[in-house]
């Protein structure tokens, strides 16, 4: 295992020095603000936020792999607990790096916790969120440490706050009554089922790429039982998804406007990529037995959900931009409109992530890979 963790520290040495690339741009954005990003007035959220819901999502399946083993007795899912648990907290702490990125005044964070707004959503999400990095950690060290009775005890907790960590990212956006696209009751129970088969298919990701680089053996068997789990988690989220279009395009709903955006307009082609390479092409792969048998299948039916899953977030956060809720035009509040002459007025929301924004998105990113392998090399590397 030595050339192994050899490989693994080259690894760690290429996404450390991505990650440092990336504090620089950060640094960057901290001294001008986010006027070098392609957010406005009209679009106060983009890519960084796009993401953060998607690491958050990515973060589900190891853990509920995990805590299901314990909470349910599956004697099979406890093979693989430790490497989900690894995987859910890497990705978690990309989700959370994202929420700090995205603050034009990280300086004033500290104020979350010294005078918190207990009805604001983002509150309960960094809550919610520092919980669940607390669970990852205990849950690595203690089954590591072979201690099942604690393990058991903690997956008790665990799979609730699973689930209620995907509720809350909702919430944020499901409590805006301004915004037609994202004020939805079931804006949670879609947020959860989108982050059950992105998760799982992170971790088939994962368990794949362990077992060819031989740090962690994985039966195939058991693979291709979560390949079978994947497939029922690509169907719940169809359906929701369906549940939500319908709702949409019922006559006399009102938000025939959002769909008619996600679906043949600014939006469209994430709606349709994820519909397409997200739900129905991997789940016609999945569907049959003898193609969940074969890694390479199941491998490429994990990354268009993934992808799928990410254009899912990027319509459902960017179609509710489109349109402003007030009558007329608004200022863009960028730094051309600041200076005056064109572009200083909008009456449609548009957006475009900068390159700054791209660099530090893949900063963030590599900080969560460099993270997961240091912790696949010091609690899987034997």
């Amino acid at each position: 295992m030595e050339t192994t963790a050899k490989k693994l520290n080259v690894g760690i040495i290429v996404a450390a020095a991505i990650a440092v690339l990336g504090v620089a741009i950060w640094i960057y954005q901290l001294a001008n603000g986010l006027g070098i990003t392609g957010m406005s007035n009209g679009n106060s959220w983009g890519l960084y936020i796009t993401c953060f819901m998607f690491f958050v999502g990515l973060s589900a399946g190891g853990l509920i792999v995990a805590s299901s083993a314990s909470v349910f007795h599956i004697a099979e899912y406890k093979k693989v607990a430790l490497p989900a648990v690894i995987v859910s907290a890497a990705a978690i702490v990309v989700a959370a790096m994202f929420v700090l990125v995205d603050l034009g005044g990280i300086q004033r964070v500290w104020m979350l916790f010294t005078s918190p707004n207990f009805a604001s959503p983002l509150l309960w999400d960094v809550i919610i969120i520092t919980v669940y990095l607390v669970i990852d950690i205990l849950y690595m060290i203690w089954l590591a440490k072979g201690d099942d009775r604690k393990v058991t005890i903690l997956g008790r907790a665990a799979l609730p706050v699973a689930i209620l960590v995907h509720s809350v990212t909702a919430w944020i956006f499901g409590l805006q009554i301004a915004k037609e696209g994202w004020y939805t009751a079931i804006l949670a129970p879609i947020f959860v089922a989108s982050a059950l088969d992105s998760g799982m298919a992170l971790l088939l990701c994962a368990l794949a790429w362990l077992r060819k680089k031989g740090i962690f053996q994985v039966e195939q068997k058991l693979f291709s039982n979560l390949a079978g789990l994947l497939c029922v988690f690509i169907a719940v989220d169809a359906f929701f998804i369906g549940c939500e279009v319908l709702t949409m395009a019922y006559p006399g709903a009102s938000g025939a406007e959002a769909l008619a955006i996600m679906t043949g307009g600014a939006t469209a082609p994430f709606f349709w990529i994820e519909v397409a390479c997200g739900l129905v092409i991997p789940f016609c792969m999945l569907v049959f037995a003898k193609n969940r048998a074969k890694t390479g299948i199941v491998v490429v039916a994990s990354v268009l959900v993934i992808i799928g899953v990410f254009c899912k977030r990027a319509w459902l956060l960017l179609t509710s931009f489109a349109t402003f809720n007030v009558a007329g035009a608004i200022t863009t509040g960028t730094k051309a409109a600041q200076a005056g002459g064109d572009g200083i007025w909008a009456t449609a929301g548009s957006y475009m992530p900068t390159l700054p924004e791209v660099g530090i998105a893949l900063g963030v990113i590599a900080v969560g890979f460099a993270l997961f392998l240091l912790l696949s090399k010091k609690f899987l590397v034997k």
